[in-house]
């Protein structure tokens, strides 16, 4: 019976670190379980059937988890849990809108140093290399980047 008891318990503590490895990120409470199952099996050995028995649930167990772990990784099981879709999308803010290096607008938010500009029409975000720039304000064109504009202050 008390073989029996040691084996479920490290039968649950492999069951629940293999949990905590591939399903359930971070230290929760199935890798707290399966360190508690494992080290009841290794305790309950040393104490219920002897000394020998103690030593060899203790190595048994470090096997019995590796090849655990080396079976599920070999497995197909987690290509099929994996995500396969290909994300071709790109984000283009600045797509549609018509602009060029010189063009002015106004500050459509305070720019400090990132911000949101009116320009031709259409808001875009808005970056400035070195001052704020309160709302309101007008600004001319730098430089266009993929996701934004560098501004400065428009020469009154």
């Amino acid at each position: 019976m008390e073989i029996t008891i040691v084996l479920l318990l490290l039968l649950m503590g492999v069951i629940f670190f293999l949990l905590e490895l591939f399903l359930i990120p971070g230290i929760s409470i199935a890798g707290i379980a399966g360190t508690v199952f494992m080290g009841g099996a290794v305790y309950y050995a040393y104490t219920a059937i002897g000394t020998t028995a103690g030593h060899l649930t203790l190595a048994g167990g470090v096997l019995l988890l590796a090849i655990a772990v080396w079976v599920f990784i070999r497995s197909k099981a987690l290509e099929k849990m994996s995500l396969k879709a290909e994300i071709d999308g790109k984000n283009d803010p600045l797509k549609g809108v018509s602009m060029e290096v010189g063009d002015k607008g106004v500050a459509a938010s305070r720019l400090a140093p990132m911000g949101r500009i009116k320009i031709n029409g259409h808001l875009v975000e808005a970056k400035t290399n070195d001052d704020f720039i309160d709302e309101g304000v007008e600004v001319i064109i730098v430089e266009i980047r993929n996701t934004n504009v560098v501004v400065e202050r428009a020469v009154q």
